[in-house]
């Protein structure tokens, strides 16, 4: 066991120090690690070493999208508007189906001039099978 793990830390090393990998600054070095992840993915075996590699890389490239291409939480509204668009629902099927009382109600909703309800919150997770969180 102790020369499986002297032999993948050597290897481990070797891939290091091909590879160079540090926190991206921009771009273009994101770019380069992801290139690395993405020609290491196509192998169909894997060593230990690589495996390790791989797992440092997506820290490193996850860190510097999180920072670069931060993704804004949608609003109700909007997870709404996206849940109907993926079931194909209209406006009034969300009033035919119960979850709005009335036609005026679903607009003003689809509007934004009315905010949802924990009535209608209830309905649209039940209907949508989603968790209630996500309308907060």
């Amino acid at each position: 066991m102790e020369i499986m793990s002297a032999l993948a830390s050597s290897d481990y090393a070797t891939l290091l120090v091909e590879t160079l990998p540090a926190v991206p600054q921009n771009e273009r070095e994101n770019e380069r690690l992801l290139e690395i992840v993405e020609q290491l993915a196509f192998k169909k075996k894997h060593s230990i070493a690589e495996k390790k590699l791989v797992e440092l890389l997506v820290v490193l490239i996850e860190q510097f999208e999180e920072e670069h291409y931060p993704i804004k939480d949608a609003t109700p509204l909007e997870v709404l508007i996206g849940l109907m668009e993926s079931h194909a629902l209209k406006q009034k099927d969300l009033v035919t189906e119960g979850i709005f009382e009335t036609p005026s109600v679903a607009s003003e909703v689809l509007n934004g001039k009315r905010d949802l309800t924990k009535e209608h919150i209830k309905r649209l997770s039940k209907r949508f099978h989603v968790s209630p969180e996500v309308f907060f």
